[in-house]
């Protein structure tokens, strides 16, 4: 009898290309989730007989309070389940809250079923980071993270033009319905093509002095909770921008049609910077590349600032400066989040989970506060996104030390 000659026998799961695409859809249904609907508040007001137009915020805001308070949950969770069965339960509480939104009788029904499809999304978050460090580290992670994040803040390009597009053949609680159908859709690609990314013999068990243990290595060690803090205050400025960006183009310029194409100009800016990143982060080293674009956000702050305040603001200096400034967002974000996870490959999804509930929890809320403070200028805005960018180089001083501007991390091969 001959021997037979052995065939290599491919991986199972996904390539690198779908593997980043899985991931930045994960992060893209939690995009779409804050951004689809921002051209229907006016009309979610009036249907619903909201008197006050900041009250209309609540909409973003309630989605972006359940998102990060649910994350503290989903992290032990994954770690001693696994990564897919909790983002299937993840995947099945933001379909069912899209569905209930769209049906929502009044205004307090839709802040709560916003509040569900937040807890649901929740899962997202946590589990994007998580499987992405179980397979990934270093510079490599913040590539994929990089990559993930051009879809995710590249997503706002879209998705105020998808919420108009919906608007303009159907009522707007079809925007909730498309949302949950995309869930469905991502649902059905995750569960045939997404494998579990952490090894049976690596889970851990849920004991409260465990995860008590692990909560405390997440938010006492250095570089994990000063870049968690870091960019805790970039979200606030980005949630401050999205907060106030309807009311600005319809109450400021006076331009609604314009809304959704300079929204999406200025979103392009993070996709740009995204996709720059990218190519660049693995020869110049993340804090090299993060460090200059917080300079460089501050000073749009401070030049938007004095613009808006001297009266000289128009809708092309609010288009450019606001782009310029999330442009160089779109070069810090996912630095912050890959550095914050350096050290905590051994308890990813625990120390994911702590990140992302202090990041979105008080990131939603400082640009909530931002947003209700508008008052028919762009000044509040302005302020807020340049003292944001104060907090976070306060942050990152803490995380590093004092230095800043180091052309490379430490080379980390890939996790195994």
């Amino acid at each position: 009898m001959t021997d037979r000659v052995a065939v290599p026998v491919p991986p199972k799961g996904p390539g690198f290309p779908e593997f980043v695409s899985l991931i930045a859809m994960m992060m893209a249904l939690n995009a779409l989730a804050i951004d689809a609907m921002l051209p229907a508040l006016p009309a979610i007001g009036t249907a619903l007989g909201v008197v006050t137009e900041n009250s209309r915020q609540w909409v973003i805001t309630a989605y972006l309070l359940g998102f990060g308070v649910a994350q503290i949950i989903y992290g032990p969770l994954a770690d001693r389940y696994g990564r897919k069965p909790v983002l299937m339960v993840g995947l099945s509480l933001y379909i069912l809250f899209g569905v209930l939104a769209a049906f929502a009788p009044t205004f307090e029904t839709l802040i709560l079923a916003r509040i569900g499809s937040g807890i649901g999304a929740a899962a997202l978050r946590v589990l994007a980071v998580s499987i992405v460090r179980d397979r990934y580290s270093g510079r490599t992670m913040a590539r994929v993270m990089s990559l993930s994040f051009l879809v995710f803040l590249g997503v706002p390009i879209l998705a105020p033009t998808l919420g108009q597009l919906i608007l303009n053949v159907a009522p707007w609680p079809w925007i909730f319905g498309v949302l949950a159908l995309a869930g469905g859709a991502f649902m059905v690609w995750a569960a045939i093509r997404l494998p579990e990314t952490l090894h049976r013999e690596d889970r851990l068990p849920i004991r409260v002095d465990r995860i008590a243990a692990a909560f405390r290595e997440a938010l006492t060690n250095r570089r994990s909770m000063g870049y968690t803090l870091a960019m805790t205050a970039m979200t606030g400025g980005l949630f401050g921008f999205i907060n106030s960006s309807q009311q600005i183009f319809f109450d400021v310029f006076d331009e609604p049609d314009l809304f959704t194409t300079f929204f999406g100009v200025m979103a392009g800016g993070v996709a740009v910077a995204s996709l720059l990143n990218a190519k660049l982060v693995e020869q110049l080293g993340s804090r090299l590349i993060s460090h200059t674009a917080l300079m460089g956000f501050i000073a749009m702050g401070l030049i938007h600032s004095a613009v808006t305040l001297t009266g000289h603001e128009t809708i092309w200096t609010f288009a450019v400066l606001q782009g310029l400034t999330m442009f160089c967002f779109g070069l810090i974000a996912g630095n912050f989040g890959s550095m914050a996870m350096e050290a905590m490959g051994h308890i990813a999804g625990t120390a994911s989970s702590a990140q992302g509930f202090i990041s979105t929890t008080a990131g939603s809320t400082l640009g909530f506060l931002i947003g209700q403070q508008f008052n028919g200028s762009v000044a509040p805005l302005a302020l807020g996104v340049t003292v944001c960018g104060f907090l976070a180089l306060a942050a990152v001083l803490f995380a590093e030390q004092g230095q800043l501007f180091r052309a490379r991390n430490p080379v980390q091969p890939p996790a195994t």
